[in-house]
C-alpha cells in the first residue's frame, strides 16, 4: 500500500469519527498555540530591544556612544570641538564619523516656575509627537520647533501643583537657563521609566524645543558623542580604545569619567536571559501537549479495538503487519500535525494581538510587536509530528500484532 493510499485511508478514518478527532485536535492545538504565543512575544521583546539599542544593520551602519559623567561640577561638558578633531586625527579610518550627540531626554535643570525656583526634569523635541496626550492647550507647531520659538509643554502634575488646574497653566512662563518659555500645552502624566527599564523621555516636567535649547556655545559641546561605523568594522573594539584615549587626553579628563557601554554585549545577555525565561514558560505550557498526547494514544487504542474486522480483512487480502502499523501510525501523525498547524496559526495570531495590548497597557510610548519566526513554525510542525509518532506507535503495534486466526474466530 503506497503512502498516498495510506494518507487517504487515514483521512477517511478520521472523518468517520469527526467529534472524537476534533476534540483530540483541540488538545494539540491548545498546547502548540500556548508555546507559539509565548515564543512570539518573547522574541518580539528581544527584537524591540535590538531595534532600539542595537547596531543599525538595516541602514548599513553601526553606531556606538561614549558618555561623560562629571564627578563634581554638573555644568562641565565632557566633549568639545577640539576633542572631536583630536579623535578624527588619532583614529583616522577606524570609524566613519564622530559627532557630539546632544542629550534630549531627562535633563535636570534649575527653572523659575511661577514664583518658585526649583529643580525640574526636561526633555527636548524636534517636532510634534504622537506619544503624548494633551489635557489642555496644543502642541507647538512644526514651524515653531524649526524656528526655535520659546514655547513649552508642561506635565499635568506640575501644572496643577503650581497653578491649580491645567487650564490655568496655559500662557504662563517658565524660565530655564537664560530663556523664558511660554506654556502652550499641558500633557497627561507618564511613568518615569519605560518597559526596557530606561528613562521615559515623556515622563518629565517640561518639553522644550531642541533647536532653541542648544544654541550658541552649547551647540559645540556636550556630554555624549556618537561614533558611526560601516558594517563589518569592529565597532566595540574601536569604541573601547576611544574611551581609553579620552580618559587620558579628553578635555575634561580630570573632572569626570568617560564611559563606553557595549550595548551589543548587554543585549546578548538580555536575549540569553529572555530565552531562558521563554523556554521555562514554554516547558510549562508543553505539559498540555503531553496530556494531549495521552489523548491521542487513547483515541488510537479505541480506534484499533473498534476496527478489528477491518484489520482482519486487510490481513486476509494480503496486507502485512507493517502495512497495518504504518496505517495507524499515519492516522496518529495526521491528527497531531493538523492540530499543530492550526495551533501555530492560532498562537501567531494571539501573539500579534496580545503584544500591542501589552504595549498599550504599559504606555510610555512603548511599541511592542510579536515576532514569529520560521523556527517557531518548524518547532510546531516537528513537535506535533513527534507527539503523533511517540503516542501513536503503541496502538499501531497493537493493531499490527493482531492475529488473523483470532480475528476470524
Amino acid at each position: 500500500m503506497g503512502i498516498s493510499e495510506l494518507l487517504r485511508t487515514a483521512f477517511r478514518s478520521l472523518r468517520a469519527n469527526r467529534k472524537r478527532s476534533f476534540l483530540t485536535i483541540i488538545g494539540i492545538l491548545i498546547g502548540i498555540a500556548a508555546v507559539i504565543t509565548i515564543l512570539g512575544i518573547g522574541n518580539g521583546i528581544t527584537k524591540t530591544m535590538y531595534d532600539q539599542f542595537g547596531n543599525h544593520s538595516k541602514t548599513g551602519e553601526q553606531t556606538t556612544e561614549i558618555f561623560f559623567a562629571s564627578t563634581n561640577d554638573s555644568t562641565v561638558n565632557g566633549f568639545n570641538q577640539e576633542d572631536i578633531d583630536n579623535l578624527k586625527r588619532q583614529f583616522a579610518g577606524q570609524f566613519k564619523s564622530v559627532r557630539i550627540e546632544h542629550e534630549t531626554a531627562n535633563l535636570n535643570q534649575t527653572a523659575m516656575v511661577g514664583m518658585t525656583n526649583k529643580r525640574i526634569s526636561v526633555s527636548l523635541l524636534r517636532s510634534p509627537t504622537k506619544d503624548i496626550k494633551l489635557v489642555a492647550g496644543h502642541q507647538p507647531t512644526r514651524a515653531q520647533y524649526s524656528a526655535g520659538k520659546p514655547v513649552a509643554m508642561m506635565k499635568e502634575a506640575v501644572a496643577k501643583k503650581q497653578y491649580g488646574t491645567a487650564q490655568n497653566a496655559l500662557g504662563t512662563t517658565v524660565e530655564v537657563g537664560k530663556t523664558t518659555y511660554r506654556v502652550v500645552g499641558v500633557y497627561h502624566n507618564q511613568a518615569a521609566y519605560t518597559l526596557e527599564g530606561g528613562a521615559n523621555k515623556f515622563g518629565v516636567d517640561l518639553l522644550l524645543p531642541k533647536q532653541l535649547y542648544y544654541q550658541g556655545s552649547s551647540a559645540t559641546s556636550g556630554n555624549t558623542i556618537k561614533l558611526i561605523f560601516d558594517q563589518g568594522q569592529h565597532a566595540s573594539k574601536v569604541s573601547s580604545r576611544v574611551a581609553k584615549y579620552l580618559k587620558k587626553n579628553g578635555s575634561a579628563a580630570s573632572k569626570g569619567l568617560y564611559q563606553y557601554e557595549d550595548m551589543e554585549k548587554e543585549l546578548k545577555q538580555f536575549a540569553f536571559q529572555m530565552k531562558i525565561i521563554t523556554s521555562f514558560i514554554s516547558f510549562i505550557a508543553a505539559i498540555s501537549l503531553f496530556i494531549a498526547g495521552i489523548g491521542v494514544m487513547n483515541m488510537m487504542y479505541i480506534s484499533v479495538s473498534e476496527r478489528t474486522q477491518e484489520i482482519g480483512i486487510r490481513l486476509a487480502v494480503g496486507a502485512t503487519p507493517g502495512n497495518i502499523m504504518m496505517q495507524f501510525l499515519i492516522e496518529a501523525v495526521v491528527l497531531t500535525v493538523t492540530g499543530g498547524l492550526l495551533g501555530f496559526l492560532c498562537g501567531a495570531g494571539l501573539a500579534h494581538l496580545i503584544a500591542p495590548l501589552m504595549a498599550h497597557a504599559i504606555g510610555n510610548g512603548v511599541h511592542l510587536h510579536a515576532h514569529v519566526t520560521i523556527g517557531s513554525f518548524l518547532l510546531a510542525f516537528g513537535t506535533s509530528a513527534s507527539v503523533g509518532l511517540i503516542f501513536g506507535i503503541l496502538p499501531a503495534r497493537q493493531a499490527a500484532n493482531k492475529n488473523l486466526i483470532d480475528i476470524l474466530r
